[in-house]
């Protein structure tokens, strides 16, 4: 951890912080839906201390609320999950040692942009290690907070809670589409989960959305 603490930046702890900020707000908005919804604040809570997966939570929270079964919601949310496996490998030389276990709890789509823009080793587990641990803290924090607000607010959706996590995300991969080749990429992701979404279970149309990364091995 002293090694993590002498290369972290006062710029890259600023980009961590504005980030795990914002994740915070998106988990007060998940808090508060949840309970909104009618579930006990205890499960937000201890769904993201033991899950910690935003999408996944949302997708769960969604599915059971509107009458699925909590089984299908699991399996929904592991297979939106799934998209975190190439991610690991990606950032696999940061997750070697004794915090391997921990570091892939941390693991989120943040965590691997953060540490994969850097060019050193050591800056890249930095990045990585700040960026998760300052997620875990405020996305946790904001859904306490959001958990007992939502017994307050009663009706969430007349605030628009529920548009705070893709904007978050669209904010995320905003930048990356400069390239041509990405955003070719992400167009043809789009068409396809926007095609299939009407006839398939939810979180099939994400992973199927994947398929857009073959317009850029076929112009390869």
């Amino acid at each position: 951890m002293r090694a993590i603490y002498r290369t972290l930046d006062r710029r890259l702890m600023r980009d961590v912080a504005l980030v795990a900020l914002a994740d915070g707000v998106v988990g007060v908005s998940y808090g508060a839906i949840s309970t909104g919804s009618g579930f006990g604040a205890w499960l937000p809570v201890v769904m993201s201390l033991l899950v910690f997966a935003g999408a996944a939570q949302f997708l769960f929270v969604g599915l059971v609320a509107a009458g699925g079964s909590p089984f299908a919601a699991a399996v929904a949310g592991l297979l939106v999950n799934s998209r975190l496996l190439p991610f690991g490998m990606a950032v696999s030389d940061v997750l070697r040692g004794r915090g391997r276990v921990l570091g892939s709890h941390l693991l989120t789509d943040e965590d691997v942009a953060f540490a994969l823009a850097q060019e050193d080793p050591g800056r890249r587990r930095t990045a990585y290690w700040a960026c998760g641990v300052c997620i875990f803290v405020c996305w946790n924090l904001g859904v306490v907070v959001g958990a007992f607000a939502g017994t307050v607010i009663g009706d969430t959706d007349a605030f628009g809670l529920d548009a705070a996590f893709p904007a978050v995300l669209l904010a995320l991969v905003l930048p990356s589409l400069r390239d041509s080749r990405t955003r070719r990429a992400a167009l043809a992701g789009a068409v396809v989960a926007l095609a299939v979404t009407p006839f398939l279970p939810a979180g099939l149309p994400v992973l199927l959305a994947l398929t857009g990364v073959l317009v850029l091995v076929v112009r390869r």
